[in-house]
């Protein structure tokens, strides 16, 4: 018998891509069922450890990391972490007492959803990307319900269990209409200038990183402005080089927590193609250029920028490209007014903005089956 008050296991994480995504669910399904009970599974030592209790859930950690390419101690270690996650991540999911478990991808996922349908509790699936990786495929085997952001995903899952329902974003973030403004007092910027957002994930990208750096006195040299996402490990590096150049009108931060302010402000973005960063440029409607990750498995990235690409939403240049081709790609479409509009309204066509809430409709439909 479904309890007065669902409990609801969320897990994933290890990037923002995956972990605000699952806070976005999780605040649709608290919007819907106000006495719900939502409890996080992610990796010990991961950024869902400090993000999702920010925003006032309760998380649990599980002893989990990814496999390496390279051949090293921690894989030989790999199997036993899997083996003591699925373990632990059972007790978590019987004392929890859950209805459901949902999987947003990240190095969590499959212990908990792999523990929940051994315990017989019905899993959803929630994939982002255009070319799923090898855990999601093995979960869907067994999924209840899997949630897609693109159309074709019968060659990875079986064709009654998927419901296109987009990807979720932060209601919060994508709501940027009027706010140009406050941002620019909020940045320190100019808004009578164009300003080119650089966000490399959650983390930072090295490579894209080094190229802006580079790019440095062309900036000073066209008077436009960056709002630059560096990550940690890059921050200082980029601050010294702005310094160097003589460099005005760059604003640079490890993070951007006002990611609506920054989308407002941004006249061009230059992005990695993560799945939630093309989800949400895609509500906000901004001309961008892609520069996909290469590591990224499946090459999941690449596919998902080229999809865009071939529809005229967007620009996309291989990562070993870019120090060679985004100078002159950016200055061209600085220049060019018509085909910034052109790539504003064919990204908008990607939008689904709803897409937080069809996701919680369809795990509250396997809570009362």
């Amino acid at each position: 018998m479904q309890q007065p008050d669902p409990h609801i296991i969320i897990s994933g994480g290890g990037t923002g891509g995956h972990i605000f995504p699952a806070l976005a669910i999780a605040r649709a399904l608290k919007r819907k069922l106000p006495h719900s009970q939502i409890l996080f599974i992610g990796a010990k030592d991961k950024m869902e450890m400090e993000k999702v209790p920010a925003a006032g859930f309760e998380i649990k950690g599980l002893w989990i990391s990814g496999l390496k390419r390279e051949l090293s101690a921690g894989n030989l270690m790999f199997p036993l972490k899997v083996l003591h996650s699925t373990i632990k991540a059972a007790c978590i999911i019987r004392r929890f007492k859950a209805d459901v478990a949902v999987g947003v991808g990240g190095y969590a996922s499959g212990p908990a959803l792999r523990a929940a349908g051994m315990l017989g509790i019905p899993t959803l699936i929630q994939e982002q990307n255009s070319f799923p990786g090898i855990t999601n495929k093995l979960l869907g085997k067994k999924a209840k319900k899997i949630c897609v952001a693109y159309e074709g995903m019968e060659k990875f899952f079986p064709a009654d269990k998927i419901i296109i329902t987009g990807n979720p974003v932060r209601k919060e973030i994508i709501d940027t209409d009027g706010k140009r403004g406050d941002a620019g007092s909020y940045f320190g910027l100019n808004t009578a200038k164009k300003t080119i957002l650089i966000v490399g994930g959650s983390q930072g990208a090295h490579s894209i990183n080094t190229c802006i750096e580079m790019m440095l006195p062309l900036v000073k040299d066209n008077k436009v402005q960056l709002l630059w996402q560096t990550g940690k490990n890059f921050e200082q590096q980029a601050i010294d080089a702005c310094q160097k150049v003589g460099c005005e009108g760059v604003k640079i931060v490890d993070f951007i927590q006002r990611m609506d302010l920054a989308y407002a402000l941004a006249d061009i973005v230059i992005s990695r193609a993560g799945a939630i960063a093309i989800a949400e440029l895609a509500a906000v409607r901004k001309p961008v250029i892609f520069i996909p990750l290469p590591t990224a498995a499946e090459d999941h990235q690449m596919k998902n920028a080229r999809r865009l690409e071939a529809k005229g939403a967007a620009v996309v240049i291989n990562d070993h490209d870019a120090a060679k081709k985004l100078p002159n790609l950016l200055l061209d479409l600085l220049k060019d007014k018509t085909h910034r509009e052109n790539l504003e309204n064919q990204i908008g066509i990607f939008a689904i903005a709803d897409a937080d809430d069809k996701i919680a409709d369809e795990i509250i439909a396997l809570i009362r089956k």
